[in-house]
């Protein structure tokens, strides 16, 4: 499979994309760093070419930079995992921009409110960062927890989704 591999500034610094042949986001995050993208894949799910181009999620990108929020929820991705995993990536979808949840409460989304390592394990094994806004999940006390593309960047995403309200 030839995947896109798109690289666009934001505010945030650099966003790289890489989306399959039918447009879906396998994974993104905050780094032009190819390779730091590809390790948020499986070994089996990576793409064996990779092509420079235009993906649909860099105009939903700017979108949600310029201040629709809302944007980046329609962008089509592909995930594989478990069916924990796919059920909890597609409740990372539901949480609205500007109400974060805590992982008690997301795990209390998922059917498990004792499940919390879950939870946390889910948003921590999310590949298309942003599209999945798994950086709208808390620490139980309101701390921002962790984030793979540094928490920063997560504290940001989150002023930004408030302001937006």
């Amino acid at each position: 499979m030839t995947a896109l591999i798109q690289t666009i500034e934001t505010p945030d610094g650099a966003f790289t994309i890489l989306a399959d042949d039918r447009q879906r986001v396998l994974a993104s995050g905050w780094t032009s760093d190819v390779e730091a993208i590809l390790a948020r894949l499986s070994p089996a799910v990576r793409p064996e070419h990779l092509a420079d181009g235009e993906t649909e999620a860099a105009a939903a990108t700017h979108a949600y930079y310029a201040g629709d929020v809302t944007a980046i929820d329609t962008v089509a991705v592909k995930q594989t995992g478990t069916a924990l995993q796919l059920a909890g990536w597609s409740a990372l979808r539901s949480i609205a921009p500007g109400e974060p949840l805590t992982y008690t409460g997301f795990a209390t989304r998922l059917g498990s409110p004792t499940a919390v390592r879950a939870a946390a394990s889910i948003c921590a094994r999310n590949a298309p960062a942003l599209f999945v806004p798994c950086h709208r999940v808390l620490r139980t006390d309101g701390s921002l927890g962790g984030f793979a593309w540094g928490l920063d960047v997560k504290e940001r995403l989150l002023a930004r989704e408030a302001a937006a309200r």
